[in-house]
Parts: structure tokens; sequence; C-alpha cells
């Protein structure tokens, strides 16, 4: 079975902390963890908690509101 597009990606680094990447459908990476975490559940979390924000306000600076 070959991955999905888009998708979150788990995988450990260099430190051996979980990380997420989010790849868009044409693979790119448009999202990663800001953070490493020590257990996977928590890099998990992490995703749940992003995926449950889909209906959070999007600010921008009043200076920038008429910028293209």
């Amino acid at each position: 079975m070959s991955r999905p597009f888009p998708s979150y990606w788990i995988y450990r680094d260099n430190r051996n902390e979980w990380r997420w990447t989010y790849e868009a459908s044409n693979g790119r990476t448009i999202a990663v963890s800001s953070e490493g975490y020590v257990h996977k559940a928590d890099c998990q979390r992490g995703i749940d908690l992003l995926k449950a924000s889909n209906g959070s306000p999007v600010w921008t600076p009043t200076k920038d509101l008429n910028i293209a």
C-alpha cells in the first residue's frame, strides 16, 4: 500500500524524539511539529489538536489588511 496524500508522517528525529510533518496532496511538506516528543502518543496528541483547530479564527495585523 502506498502512502496517501495529504497525510501526516510521524517519525523519530536524530535526538530520538517523535516529530510529525504534514504533507499536501502534491507530497510537499507544508507543516512540521515545532517540538520533539518523548512519547509517540504525545506526538499523536499534537496532530489531534491541530486537526481539531479547523474552526479557529485567522487573524491578520491591521497594518497588513490591505496588502495583496
